[in-house]
């Protein structure tokens, strides 16, 4: 989960605009997991995959930018992101 921040940090130092637009959806996306853990704790298990949906929507719109401004080694970081994703969704019985 934290990889993906740091290697923004470090490989997405262009400042096109599909570049910063990609690094706030991962800051969104990593927001949202957040809320997605306080939600399990508390068992809105219905929250919980609806908060899952919105961070998978957001880590997608980060790839796709990503590609567009020539960072796809930080793309292949979110499809691992992506994969733990659809485990957590497979967990919390979201499918």
């Amino acid at each position: 989960m934290g990889l993906v921040a740091g290697t923004v940090a470090v490989t997405a130092a262009s400042a096109r605009p599909a570049c910063i637009e990609a690094r706030k959806k991962v800051e969104e996306a990593e927001a949202l997991r957040f809320q997605a853990r306080q939600d399990m704790r508390l068992g809105d298990r219905g929250r919980v995959c609806d908060t899952l949906d919105e961070i998978g929507d957001r880590y997608n719109d980060a790839r796709d930018a990503f590609d567009d401004c020539g960072e796809g080694v930080v793309a292949i970081d979110l499809r691992s992101e992506l994969r733990q994703l659809r485990i957590a969704k497979k967990i919390n019985r979201c499918d």
